[in-house]
């Protein structure tokens, strides 16, 4: 039997995911996120420093990398053949690389973690 989300729903409706946002200086930022918003447009709308997202979630560009936690990288939905390409010409590519823009948040990655490189450029 599935487990039952007791949090109260978004404003839009929907349920609130928390998850956290680790910056290079190891501080770590918990943000409540709408389930089906994706991890770059949480950080943008939150102010999260180091995620750019220039391009605007269209996985083009590169600039809103991150690196997820190790033990949450398996969890994730595996990136798509453009994200992999893009995730080849990000600058401080390591293992656990992903574009944020690309990371739908849902229940399931409740207390997801990721860490946002040195810079984006």
């Amino acid at each position: 039997m599935a487990a039952v989300r007791t949090q109260p729903p978004s404003p839009a409706g929907g349920f609130m995911t928390d998850m956290y946002y680790v910056g290079v200086d190891g501080s770590a930022t918990c943000i409540d996120v709408p389930d089906g918003e994706s991890v770059m447009e949480a950080a943008v709308e939150n102010g999260v420093e180091g995620i750019e997202a220039d391009c605007g979630g269209a996985a083009i560009c590169g600039t809103c990398h991150v690196v997820v936690d190790a033990e949450w990288f398996e969890h994730l939905d595996p990136p798509d053949s453009v994200e992999r390409d893009m995730l080849y010409s990000v600058k401080h590519r390591a293992p656990h690389s992903r574009l944020s823009c690309q990371i739908r948040m849902r229940g399931a990655y409740e207390g997801l973690v990721v860490h946002i490189p040195e810079s984006q450029r």
